[in-house]
Parts: C-alpha cells; structure tokens; sequence
C-alpha cells in the first residue's frame, strides 16, 4: 500500500453506510489529509482508528499538497477524506489528484457514499442524463450568470445549497428557469429526517420563503424541447420533402397542410 493516494468515501449521515473497504484502507493508510481533521477525529473515534491526520482543505491546499505529495513519493500512504462524501467531487481534492497524476504518484479509489448520486435516486427525476452544478456563487452576478448560461440546458440539473442560501437560490431558479419547472429538494440524505419535496418552482419559494433547515440537494428538470416555429416557408420545405419521397405536388401540398395548417393552396402556389 505504500506510496499511493487512496480517494476515499465517507457517510454522509449514517456511519452503517461505511464499507469494510474503507476502514481497512484507513487502518493501513500511513496519514490521512482530511478537510476538517476534528469531524474525521470523530470518525475514526467512533471506529477506534488511530491514525495521524494532516489538514487539507480550500484555504490551504496549496501549501499542503507539495507536503502530501512530497510523503506519498517518499513511499507512505495517503488517505484523502473530506467532512461527508467523496472527495474531489466539487471538492478542492480534485487540485490534489490532478496534481498527484501529474507528478506520476498512484492515486486509487475507494468508492463511498455520494449525495449527488442519492439525491438523484431518490428524486424521481430523469436520470438518463444529468449535470451536476455544484454550488452556486455566493457572488450575485456569478450566480445569475450561471443560471443564465443553464436556462436551456435539456437535461436534469443537479445543485448542492446550504440551507441559508436556499431562498435566495430557489427565488434566482424561478426567474431563469419559470415558476412551473419541477424540482426535487432532497434533505438530510441518510440522517433521520431524510425527505424528498417534489413540487415546482413556483411552490418551493412559497414554502421556503421563511427558511430552511438541513443540507440540501437540489434536483432541477432539464428545460423542455424547443418547438420549431411553423411557418409557410416550413411547410413548403415539408411538402418539397414529401415530393422527393414520391408524392405529387397536389398530394404533397395536402399533406403538409395537414401537418402545419397552412392552406393547401397557399403551399401549391409556393410549390409552383
């Protein structure tokens, strides 16, 4: 196991969820670069783990990650944890795995808990194809104009908001996406009070306009298919069609009408 860095999955509510797999990679492991050393202290309390920790989060990555590297090339381990979920998933431990592939040093897997993936299984939306957004930009204009760039993005939108944003973002939805698109709000994903709200937009910053508690994962229907504007230069373009598959151009001006409700004639006309 040695000089290798090991993505690993932790719960995100219920410890049950932990895989052997994972406490045994965090048994052998030399270190482990954890986002918040005292939440993974309580973790690996819980599971009487002993293990020498080094933080590793968004305001210090830049430091600390020649320092893990630097151990990892010397031949040690690394487990890399963050507060709930996997790592580097909107997470800055995707700077170090890059990083890590960069320099040559073996980084592997082991696969845990993830809301995006359960939030989007539990909502009943879509799921054939989605992207995943993240959050949102505490920045006013950044949000708007990433929602701007997302009002016709077809399929299934998924977001993470902390529950003091999630007026403010629901209100933001409404104004780019319309009060009628549907949505799923997840919350507290494997913890006791676990819910799933489907409702619209519309519905949603009625019911949340006094706050909210709980982690929430925000599940947005993809923008529906834009109909093509039937105009008379269509349906003559319909009926030239129609005329290459065989039919005359009487049948094929009747056919088009039918089709676009334009006049026969006006098509014919056209046609001739």
């Amino acid at each position: 196991m040695s000089g290798t860095l090991y993505v690993l999955g932790t719960p995100i509510g219920n410890l049950g969820d932990f895989s052997p797999r994972a406490l045994e990679t965090l048994e052998a492991v030399d270190f482990i670069a954890a986002e918040d050393t005292r939440v993974t202290a309580k973790l690996l309390n819980h599971f009487n783990i002993k293990k020498p920790m080094i933080s590793y989060h968004e305001h210090n990555k830049l430091q600390k990650a020649e320092i893990i590297i630097s151990r990892i090339q010397g031949g040690e381990s690394c487990a890399l944890v963050t507060d709930a979920g996997m790592p580097a998933i909107s997470d800055p431990g995707e700077d170090l795995v890059r990083q890590c592939h960069e320099q040559n040093v073996p980084v592997a897997c082991i696969p845990g808990p993830s809301a995006v993936i359960s939030a989007l299984a539990l909502s009943g939306m879509p799921s054939g194809r989605f992207t995943f957004e993240g959050f949102l930009s505490m920045n006013k204009n950044k949000r708007r104009e990433h929602l701007e760039e997302l009002v016709d993005e077809r399929r299934t939108m998924i977001f993470y908001e902390a529950p003091h944003k999630l007026y403010s973002t629901l209100c933001d939805m409404k104004t780019y996406f319309g009060g009628e698109r549907k949505i799923a709000l997840v919350k507290e994903i494997t913890k006791i009070y676990e819910q799933v709200i489907r409702t619209t937009l519309d519905d949603a910053v009625v019911k949340f306009e006094d706050g909210a508690k709980g982690e929430f994962v925000i599940i947005v229907e993809g923008a529906p298919e834009k109909q093509e504007e039937i105009t008379l230069d269509y349906a003559v373009k319909l009926a030239e069609e129609l005329m290459e598959n065989g039919l005359s151009v009487a049948d094929a001006s009747k056919a088009a009408a039918k089709q676009t409700g334009f006049k026969k004639s006006d098509i014919y006309k056209q046609l001739i």
